[in-house]
């Protein structure tokens, strides 16, 4: 294998020739060899593509990025939520810090990826895009992981989960109607009880899956509300005035969902309510599911 040599503050590092990411990437993937199991989902990455476009255009609607750069680190992102670049993201989940390896995974790819659709080398020159002073502008680790795990979460509940779900609810609600005059024993202890029909039963699970799906809608709110623009501890340094509004206003432009800046940044740096509060309404929803494959199975 073909290696080139790239450099942080801590020395030499060698990297595989054929790939974007740089030093900070190849220390992570060389010192947590954990296997391919517990990878970074791509989930994650979307969402860090997301959040890196949003920044790029905020930066530059503020006067702290360059038009041009804010179009090359765009172009790239853009192939990102293609697919076109998922080789790019080696690391796994298992790192030191708040996830600042994958951070940098990103960073590293959409700054050695436009230098290439630039026409140049990976190191050719001076580097158009460098990864820390343009693609992580006004960011740190510590507001762009809790984001791009929000926009994780928010968009496969919002897409995938509850159209799942309602698609099922609508399902056994139909049957529920079909069945209404088919009477059948009901069972209690084990036992046979008193009828009911066979529609009344399946209403109750349609009855559970409503109250969870009203559940999980419940926690998209606070899940909306995204860390970005509090940088390392929540206070914003190192951003220009008005820049946690802009980039929010951005994501939820390029989502296509009503992302919104937290109203406190030291709330949403500091802990991960809004996820544990959509984990308890997803579990709630598996106890149902389980319950009516339960059902199925008798």
């Amino acid at each position: 294998m073909e290696y080139r040599i790239e450099k942080d503050t801590m020395g030499e590092v060698k990297v595989p020739a054929d790939k974007y990411w740089g030093a900070q990437t190849e220390r992570s993937r060389n010192n947590f060899k954990i296997g391919p199991s517990a990878s970074m989902p791509k989930e994650i990455i979307e969402g860090f593509a997301y959040l890196k476009k949003a920044a790029a255009y905020a930066n530059c609607d503020l006067g702290a990025l360059s038009t041009e750069k804010r179009d090359a680190i765009a172009a790239v992102c853009e192939e990102i939520l293609a697919g076109k670049l998922a080789d790019e993201f080696p690391l796994v989940i298992w790192q030191t810090g708040s996830g600042t390896q994958s951070n940098m995974n990103v960073n590293e790819v959409i700054a050695n990826r436009a230098q290439v659709l630039a026409g140049f080398k990976i190191g050719e020159g001076e580097q158009l895009i460098k990864a820390n002073d343009d693609v992580n502008k006004s960011q740190s680790s510590n507001d762009t992981f809790p984001t791009g795990m929000h926009i994780a979460c928010y968009k496969a509940a919002v897409e995938t989960t509850i159209p799942g779900v309602e698609k099922l609810r609508d399902t056994l609600e139909a049957k529920a109607k079909e069945f209404m005059n088919v009477v059948k024993i009901g069972r209690t202890h084990l036992m046979d009880a008193t009828p009911l029909t066979l529609g009344q039963e399946i209403s109750g699970y349609v009855a559970q899956l409503n109250y969870g799906i009203k559940a999980l809608k419940n926690t998209l709110s606070h899940l909306s509300e995204v860390a970005l623009g509090g940088t390392a501890v929540g206070t914003g340094l190192n951003t220009p005035a008005g820049y946690d509004l802009k980039v929010a206003e951005y994501i939820a432009k390029f989502t296509g969902h009503p992302f919104v800046t937290a109203p406190n940044k030291f709330e949403a740096l500091a802990s991960h309510d809004a996820i544990v509060e959509s984990h308890g309404a997803l579990k709630q929803l598996a106890v149902s599911l389980n319950k009516l494959q339960m059902m199925l199975e008798c």
